[in-house]
């Protein structure tokens, strides 16, 4: 098949994940067309089934914020045509579902059928897409797409709860391409980052107020209390600044590490011991799985999605949302017995593997199918 992806190209989790999508169905010999604004920032692969196209939007003075809805319909109906896309796969429901159904509507006055599949990440849904201003768009995307995935069943339910939709809803979970998450690494020295004694606690996202940073920083200062400890803050976004002064009012900014966005995601998770996901809502909770990937067992909220991915008392510890004290002492519960510590972390890797892109890429390939057929039928 020939399937056009549009994502966020960014370090975002719908952005990782339809990226490493893309490169894996390459892999089993589709032909794969990203269109975006930007390289996908995990897409190091392009070659004869993998191609980039850019989406510009020209500036214009009438335009107080420029048009990228128009300038991606444009570009896809250009790429489809170009290129013979038979089935457009959409992450995030605005503006890029919206975006293609324009498109579709523009191929169909020349007789050119190419329908398409919108995969539901969380954010589309329980925070923009509910504002009454997006909402009637966001129902009228969701409602045109001729298939519908979601990334949890939470998701799925949030969004039949707050949408009036029509469309059946099927739930493929996130995954994880095991062949980026290797466990050792010859230049995996902890001694780099910490002494043999501490224990090494990560945290990794966006910096965004849903992720409840301050909790983050307060959960590891009741660890280092308790035990030598070290904190690896990854990503970039506006809760940072305030991070980084939190660190130093609680007086551990030696104790902790800001790494900004990384590529090496799988090398920090290495050193890890615990990962830290105090979240005020995750669709699915990516970063957790990637943490169990590497066998790092989570500590983390019990909202949306995570439940399905992070099993209480076995891949680690699930409580409310701002239960930092509940989530301090399940932490120190983890790291203050080795023995304990080593059984959390080989079950957070069993649960990982229930993941495993191998399992959920052929999934996609189903619906994708199905949606040709469903086409067909319907000219």
């Amino acid at each position: 098949m020939k399937i056009g992806i549009v994502c966020y190209p960014t370090f975002g989790g719908s952005g990782v994940v339809a990226t490493e999508l893309g490169l894996a169905l390459s892999k089993r010999g589709h032909e794969i067309h990203f269109i975006t604004y930007s390289q996908p920032v995990r897409l190091d692969l392009l070659g004869t089934n993998v191609h980039y196209h850019e989406v510009t939007v020209p500036e214009y003075p009438l335009f107080l914020y420029q048009p990228y809805e128009l300038a991606l319909s444009s570009k896809l109906v250009d790429m489809v045509k170009l290129h013979g896309i038979e089935i457009l796969h959409v992450h995030y429901a605005i503006p890029h579902a919206y975006a293609a159904y324009m498109a579709k509507m523009m191929l169909q006055e020349e007789g050119i059928y190419v329908p398409i599949v919108t995969t539901l990440h969380g954010t589309d849904i329980t925070l923009v897409g509910s504002h009454p201003f997006y909402k009637p768009a966001v129902t009228f995307s969701i409602n045109k797409s001729d298939a519908v995935t979601s990334v949890s069943q939470s998701l799925k339910d949030d969004t039949m709860r707050l949408f009036n939709i029509k469309n059946n809803i099927d739930v493929v979970p996130n995954f994880i391409d095991f062949s980026r998450h290797k466990t050792q690494f010859s230049e995996c020295q902890r001694h780099i980052i910490a002494n043999d004694d501490e224990r090494i606690i990560t945290h990794i996202s966006n910096f965004r107020k849903v992720k409840q940073i301050p909790d983050v920083i307060n959960i590891f200062y009741n660890i280092q209390k308790q035990m030598p400890a070290k904190l690896m803050m990854v990503g970039e976004g506006p809760e940072k600044m305030e991070a980084e002064r939190l660190c130093e009012k609680l007086g551990i900014e030696d104790k902790v590490v800001f790494f900004g966005n990384s590529n090496e995601i799988d090398k920090i998770l290495c050193f890890s011991d615990l990962f830290l996901l105090p979240s005020q809502t995750e669709s699915f909770g990516l970063a957790a799985l990637e943490a169990m990937a590497s066998g790092v067992p989570v500590i983390s909220s019990n909202t949306g999605g995570i439940p399905e991915v992070n099993i209480e008392g076995v891949s680690g510890f699930l409580s409310d949302v701002n239960d930092v004290e509940e989530m301090s002492n399940n932490a120190i519960y983890i790291l203050s017995d080795e023995t304990r510590l080593d059984t959390f972390k080989v079950n957070a890797a069993k649960e990982a593997a229930k993941f495993g892109i191998s399992k959920v890429v052929p999934q996609y390939e189903a619906i994708y199918l199905r949606t040709l057929e469903n086409s067909m039928l319907n000219k």
